[in-house]
């Protein structure tokens, strides 16, 4: 495999799925695909556009790839910076999702049926832990008793559709918002520090591929000196 295509498998942005939601009406869509395809397209045809799209958004990651000094040291905070602009840069050029928005996507995929809000932030914590995503600060049970709190106001389950009930839970998560010095303006400035931890994830796991690929040659380099030598 060849470093760039290693790149590309480390970073595990080239595939995955999407939900359009819109209110009362959610569908999931590949992201590799801009819109529906046609009513009457057969089902060979269908996949050969999509053999097609993902072959283009391959070929254009790894033409970034090529043109990019990529330096595998993930304790150095320029080189994983540089790599996280590279994995950007390949997303826009390629039409990828970033990480947040692949769970953003999965969010919506997997709750777009749940009425209630309590089954619904339940399900949260499912996904959370399925990505391996901490829960450094306690929000899930701060958001918990804030849901106990409004469900004791309006002496009822709060549904997603109350949206007087909604619009009581979503005063006490800004509550908890301010407590934890979190603003929403701020949500780009998160985003970009996740980017940068999975751009280092990404980079240690490369560097541990490089170190055992050079370990398993130092070991074919001796076996062969041995042949020779005896």
């Amino acid at each position: 495999m060849s470093f760039s295509s290693r790149l590309l498998s480390r970073s595990k942005q080239l595939y995955g799925s999407q939900a359009i939601l819109n209110q009362q009406h959610a569908f999931p869509v590949r992201y590799y695909a801009k819109e529906a395809a046609p009513a009457g397209l057969k089902g060979d045809e269908m996949l050969k556009d999509i053999f097609r799209d993902i072959k283009q958004k391959f070929e254009t990651a790894i033409g970034v790839l090529r043109k990019e000094k990529i330096t595998i040291d993930p304790e150095d905070p320029a080189a994983v910076s540089h790599y996280a602009k590279v994995m950007k840069t390949i997303r826009e050029k390629a039409g990828l999702f970033s990480e947040s928005q692949r769970i953003q996507c999965t969010i919506e995929e997997e709750t777009q049926d749940i009425p209630d809000a309590r089954t619904y932030f339940l399900k949260l914590q499912e996904i959370r832990t399925k990505r391996g995503l901490s829960d450094e600060l306690g929000v899930e049970a701060m958001t918990m008793d804030a849901l106990e709190k409004v469900e004791k106001e309006i002496k009822q389950p709060l549904m997603r559709n109350d949206k007087k009930g909604m619009a009581l839970l979503m005063a006490e998560f800004d509550k908890v918002n301010k407590k934890l010095g979190i603003r929403r303006e701020d949500l780009p400035k998160y985003e970009e520090e996740l980017e940068l931890k999975i751009a280092k994830a990404q980079l240690e796991e490369l560097k541990k591929d490089a170190v055992e690929a050079m370990e398993t040659q130092r070991k074919r380099y001796f076996i062969v000196f041995m042949l020779v030598v005896m």
